[in-house]
């Protein structure tokens, strides 16, 4: 579910994926989507919006055994979240071209002949799925659990 973290954490997020290779998706958030290209500043305009004004939406393809570090406007302005669901697309992935071992974890023996991945553009995940997110408390309340 696309979420974004409160400010109680520093803004810096770092995610491990372990086992099973997922997708990432990066959903602009609501009040970009409001924003009137005239109230917006140019280098503002640069960062959050496309050439046609809309804001970017993306999803990061993450192997097993990788680690994501998302800060500033990746952590800020959009929604970061993992369907839970077998069946991942692919269409808005920008950095497939960097994962080809990809191509080989995602064939099965069953698979051969329908394992072209770019012409399907979903992949259904096969082992369990970890992921460790790391997150930096600002400030801890004392006595906050009392036992």
């Amino acid at each position: 579910m696309p979420h974004q973290d409160g400010p109680a954490y520093f803004p810096v997020v770092a995610i491990i994926s372990l086992m099973s290779p997922l997708v990432i998706d990066f959903t602009s958030h609501q009040r970009l989507r409001k924003l009137n290209p005239d109230e917006v500043t140019t280098q503002e305009s640069e960062v959050i919006c496309e050439k046609n004004g809309d804001p970017k939406d993306c999803s990061l393809l993450l192997m097993p055994f990788s680690l994501i570090i998302f800060k500033d406007e990746a952590y800020s302005d959009y929604l970061h979240g993992i369907q839970d669901s077998q069946l991942h697309s692919l269409k808005k992935v920008v950095n497939i071209s960097k994962c080809p071992e990809f191509k080989q974890t995602n064939t099965s023996p069953e698979e051969i002949e329908t394992s072209d991945i770019e012409q399907s553009n979903v992949f259904r995940t096969t082992n369990t799925r970890i992921s460790l997110t790391c997150r930096l408390v600002l400030k801890v309340h004392k006595n906050l659990i009392k036992f």
